[in-house]
């Protein structure tokens, strides 16, 4: 009987880690053409959560979308990114970075509290060269790796 503590023991252990596990990464689909050729419409990420605080310049961040970036209801933007209140976005530039060519600030470095954010393809990506700065505490994570990719 030996067996029964132990098998308890084993599934409070995998269930505390999963919990673990779900309240410190995210699975996220890519929407959108913005991270092409990195990650494509329809990618599985994981993205470990974290604060903005923590983040370089180069990582891939999840974003919550600020109110003044999110996309206008005009005919142009599919349902799907009108929903969409997360993006995924390259981190260009950290408070005290120089500001990035062709993102237009006000000074000559990003200040404190925001950070530059760029789609991979500059073609088809809403980022800081239309709309600016980011906060900081917009950040929800960091893109680990991808778990799926399209062919």
């Amino acid at each position: 009987m030996i067996w029964l503590p132990l098998a308890v023991t084993g599934v409070a252990a995998l269930a505390g880690w999963l919990v673990w596990l779900r309240r410190r990464h995210l699975v996220v689909t890519v929407r959108g053409p913005s991270m092409t050729p990195t990650y494509r419409h329809g990618d599985r990420v994981l993205v470990r959560r974290r604060s903005g605080g923590r983040i370089r310049t180069g990582q891939v961040a999840l974003v919550d979308l600020p109110e003044r970036m999110r996309p206008v209801p005009d005919g142009t933007a599919s349902e799907d990114i009108l929903r969409n209140r997360r993006v995924i976005k390259r981190v260009a530039a950290v408070p005290g970075d120089p500001v990035p060519f062709p993102v237009q600030g006000p000074g000559p470095v990003v200040p404190p509290g925001c950070l530059v954010l760029l789609g991979d393809n500059p073609d088809g990506s809403g980022d800081s060269r239309q709309y600016g700065y980011v906060p900081t505490d917009a950040v929800v994570g960091v893109v680990l790796r991808p778990l799926h990719t399209r062919p």
